[in-house]
């Protein structure tokens, strides 16, 4: 025997036990895909008519305006087959090098060879240049109203990102190249992945983005000590244990969205908020919102406003022996939070002393860019499916946000998982992302038809707990912090909302970053800064031209303004006292619960 014939003897076997696994992965993954109900095209994608009505106006310009369509085609036509030749010039000479490319960093193409080897060049050069044409088409559409044409731009894209070269083995030199040098043991590995996701959402393809046996919440996440002092339906209440000897009279109370769970604010100590309050010398309460199954069909707004921001004020208040709270509200939480605080105006309530608003939507005139998914192609479609399950089930909101950003969020981890077989990184701002909660059918509609639709809020008045409410009904001194590039809540969308409501003291800061970093902001990393300006909220490119750049976080600066709304030090208050006796250590029970077990608890 030769010594290539003994050196290859291994490799054959390999290849033998690979194509084994493969077979057996592959009926693992056609049983699993079996599972999957049959979905709900109007929750899949837009409705047809909006890319016949996208041709339609495409058509129509081609006939009014000839020249101009025909320029964007032979634009294209002329690239492409000059890209062709250039390629081929180079093969009948010889030389096996890529022609001359000039096309725009992405880092999607970041490997080398997408420059230098001819034929992923070629791949590439041609795709960029199919989706530059696609993009011009799209924007040459004139004869389609604003809104409209966010919705082609935005499904357009989707198609052009989904169609990328590096989402595909063939045409994927990171994916091909690691292939060889594991001698296929990668693409085993991507096939495991990709089985082992279909199989955990019952035939469903999400795609695992951090490793879930990496953490633990209680354990190496959401860790900052404190006790569950009260419990009811809705939610728990989480008091956090005293690090200074003195604290502010005035207690502050956290209210999260509902949508994720609370401890993105309590990841680590060195980025939890909510563990930096505390040290600043606060009492703080924060809520746990319950992960509600069908049972919660018939729970509303009014519901989330009477049993949960009003009796967690109530709570606070008699806990501490104060009269008053300071508030803040994230996201939705913050959207229900003026909700609330328009109602205590009505009521006459001083229960509220202050209130911060994080990444929040009042003012929904302009939904940016989840707006594409507010028509009622698709709200028709989430209305039909809560109205079937009693909830809207957490994989539809997980999905739709993670399209909103689907290179980062979607095609990236899949190529890294499916396709390199690496496992999902440890990563815990990923893990909260992937950990998310059921919607009550009730209060889904509500928001998406009266809120984000209607925009009766702002533009007229919504009725709460049986009260007609709006924006200028907000009148408690407020702190609001946009973050400049969120997809999920506008910056100037927040601010227009702010602006609106009837506060005479109104605070307004732009962080960088989005919709989770910009919040997440400690002040020790230094990372993103912001900005603030003196005057009027009256328009937001205005506020925008005058305001001043800082360096470092929000954090600080907000806690000075907290801290003169917050009254005289007083001795440090330990959770609880024997009117709420603690129940169980933080972060509680309903964060880690399934639905069905939360329930049990009633």
């Amino acid at each position: 025997m030769t010594t290539s014939e003994y050196e290859g003897e291994p490799k054959v076997e390999r290849l033998k036990e690979n194509l084994a696994r493969i077979e057996e992965l592959t009926q693992r993954l056609v049983a699993a895909l079996a599972q999957r109900e049959l979905p709900k095209a109007e929750l899949e994608a837009p409705d047809h008519s909006l890319f016949l009505r996208a041709s339609t106006a495409y058509w129509s310009e081609m006939m009014n305006n000839p020249s101009k369509m025909l320029e964007h085609q032979i634009n294209y036509w002329g690239k492409t087959l000059k890209h062709y030749v250039e390629a081929q010039e180079a093969l009948r000479t010889g030389k096996l090098i890529a022609p001359e490319d000039h096309t725009p960093d992405d880092r999607r193409f970041a490997n080398p060879l997408w420059k230098t080897h001819p034929y992923f060049n070629f791949v590439k050069q041609q795709y960029l240049m199919a989706a530059e044409a696609v993009h011009d088409a799209v924007q040459a559409l004139d004869t389609v109203d604003d809104r409209e044409k966010k919705r082609i731009e935005y499904f357009t894209q989707q198609i052009v990102d989904m169609m990328a070269p590096t989402n595909f083995l063939a045409t994927n030199p990171d994916a091909l190249a690691k292939a060889v040098e594991t001698e296929g043991e990668s693409l085993v590995r991507g096939l495991e992945n990709l089985v082992h996701d279909v199989e955990a959402n019952k035939g469903e393809l999400l795609v695992t983005l951090a490793d879930r046996d990496a953490f633990r919440v209680g354990g190496n996440i959401a860790t900052t000590p404190g006790k569950v002092v009260f419990r009811n339906r809705m939610f728990e209440l989480i008091q956090y244990a005293p690090t200074t000897d003195e604290v502010h009279r005035t207690p502050l109370v956290i209210f999260p969205p509902w949508i994720n769970k609370f401890y993105i604010l309590d990841l680590k100590p060195q980025n939890s908020l909510i563990k930096w309050i505390v040290d600043q010398g606060y009492t703080l309460f924060v809520v746990s919102w319950v992960n509600p199954d069908e049972t919660y069909a018939d729970v509303g707004l009014d519901e989330y406003v009477s049993e949960g921001y009003l009796e967690a004020i109530r709570v606070a208040r008699e806990i501490t022996g104060e009269k008053q709270v300071n508030a803040i509200g994230y996201c939705v939480a913050g959207t229900v939070l003026s909700l609330t605080l328009a109602l205590l105006d009505k009521r006459k309530d001083k229960s509220v002393r202050s209130a911060t608003f994080f990444t929040t939507l009042t003012d929904f005139s302009d939904q940016g860019e989840v707006g594409v998914f507010l028509d009622d192609d698709f709200v028709d479609g989430i209305e039909d499916e809560v109205n079937e399950t009693g909830v809207l089930r957490s994989k539809f909101m997980t999905r739709t946000f993670s399209f909103l950003r689907s290179k980062d969020l979607v095609y990236g981890p899949a190529i890294r998982s499916y396709m390199m077989g690496e496992a999902p990184p440890a990563f815990d701002l990923l893990y909260w992302n992937g950990d998310g909660t059921n919607l009550p059918a009730r209060m889904t509609v509500q928001y998406l038809r009266g809120l984000c639709q209607q925009d009766r809020f702002a533009a007229d008045s919504f009725e709460i707990c049986g009260e007609p409410v709006n924006l200028k009904g907000v009148k408690v001194p407020l702190c609001a912090i946009a973050c400049e590039t969120d997809h999920i809540a506008a910056w100037k969308s927040s601010f227009r909302g702010v602006a609106a409501m009837g506060s005479r003291s109104r605070e307004f800061i732009l962080s960088q970053s989005g919709h989770i970093a910009g919040i997440v902001n400690p002040p020790t990393k230094r990372k993103y800064g912001h900005y603030t300006a003196d005057g009027p909220l009256d328009d937001a490119e205005s506020w925008r031209a005058r305001a001043t750049f800082h360096e470092g976080s929000w954090w600080p600066r907000w806690e000075a303004w907290l801290k003169k709304r917050s009254g005289a030090r007083t001795a440090a208050r330990s959770p609880g006292d024997s009117g709420y006796p603690a129940l169980c250590d933080a972060p509680g029970t309903y964060v880690v619960a399934t639905p069905q077990q939360e329930e049990s608890k009633g």
